[in-house]
């Protein structure tokens, strides 16, 4: 079914929010005594690549399984191009394709056999099938492995057959679950040029990743995820600016200087201090007039500096500023 299909079947399809892929107005999931998500609200836009990022247990991947109706929400709504994910679900999974975050090929067959397989359950004909199967096995450099069954593949092989299977019929949205974990870093470079590609020849993608540098790179718009929340929401440029328009990075001279460097920095510049580094420490700079009065009382203070230097800040520290963790776990819930 394409997405017009979709639109003429319902009567009462909105025609104001044509614009957006998906969205959710109070969406919840709970797990017991967890609030998993906890009235999420998302507006995804046509077009694109949105990115949701949080931390471990955040609730990201909870999100993604109600949009593509694995499973149903607790409370609020959510719909993919108009459709409702409760009551218009098989018009939702002909609209979408999702790779999750574990493979769903068979060991005991071949990469070219998985490929063919699933061309055919999603109404190929054999020789169209057969044809997707060896584009796909050739695009994600799996063809001199096409014929080996996959138990003999690499890890890495197995997921780039995974996300092959996912894109044998291009959706208009397309949900990516940590698209890239357990990639080499030309492989997952690869992956990346696949997505802008796919973006290119018309769908939408919506991603979990636990690389930050990738949503960065990626993204056009990213929500934050925390407890269930969504605590930002932005472009990764408007991200970086919530919490101050540059970072100021102080490379310690000794180490043993870090625990009184983070105190004055904080005192200083009013601002939370972090330490990715056992020697570095960052911190958010609104006001450059007060970089001088820091540097004068890490002077008075004996404290040496290697180095001093200000750029954007990056989004592992906006992640700190937001949820108070340094970086995004690799798996939630």
């Amino acid at each position: 079914m394409t997405l017009q299909e979709a639109k003429t079947e319902d009567s009462n399809y909105d025609k104001r929010i044509t614009t957006l892929a998906a969205e959710a107005h109070g969406l919840v999931k709970v797990y017991g005594q967890n609030r998993a998500v906890d009235g999420i609200n998302l507006s995804i836009p046509s077009g694109g690549i949105y990115a949701l990022l949080g931390p471990n247990g955040a609730g990201k991947t909870t999100i993604i399984n109600m949009l593509t109706t694995l499973i149903k929400p607790d409370g609020g709504s959510a719909k993919v191009f108009g459709q409702d994910v409760r009551t218009k679900t098989q018009v939702v999974r002909q609209l979408i394709s999702v790779t999750g975050q574990s493979a769903a090929v068979d060991e005991k067959l071949s990469g070219y056999e998985n490929l063919t397989i699933f061309g055919l359950l999603l109404g190929l004909s054999r020789s169209d099938a057969s044809k997707r199967a060896k584009e796909l096995l050739e695009e994600f450099e799996l063809a001199d492995s096409a014929n080996k069954t996959i138990e003999k593949y690499s890890g890495g092989m197995r997921r780039r057959l995974d996300l092959a299977a996912s894109l044998i019929v291009q959706a208009p949205l397309i949900f990516l679950d940590e698209p890239t974990t357990g990639l080499d870093p030309r492989t997952r470079i690869q992956m990346w040029n696949t997505i802008k590609r796919l973006v290119k020849t018309g769908s939408t993608i919506v991603l979990t990743t636990q690389y930050l540098e990738e949503a960065d790179q990626l993204a056009d718009r990213i929500a934050v995820i925390d407890r269930g929340h969504v605590v930002a929401e932005g472009t990764p440029h408007e991200l970086k600016a919530a919490i101050g328009k540059a970072t100021l990075r102080l490379q310690l001279a000794s180490e043993k200087d870090l625990e009184e460097t983070m105190k004055i920095t904080e005192k200083i510049l009013a601002a939370k201090a972090s330490n990715p580094e056992p020697s570095l420490v960052t911190a958010p700079m609104a006001n450059p007039d007060s970089v001088t009065d820091l540097l004068i009382a890490l002077r008075e203070g004996n404290i040496r500096l290697a180095a001093v230097s200000v750029q954007e800040p990056t989004l592992d520290e906006v992640f700190l500023a937001l949820t108070g963790t340094p970086k995004v776990e690799e798996v939630d819930q």
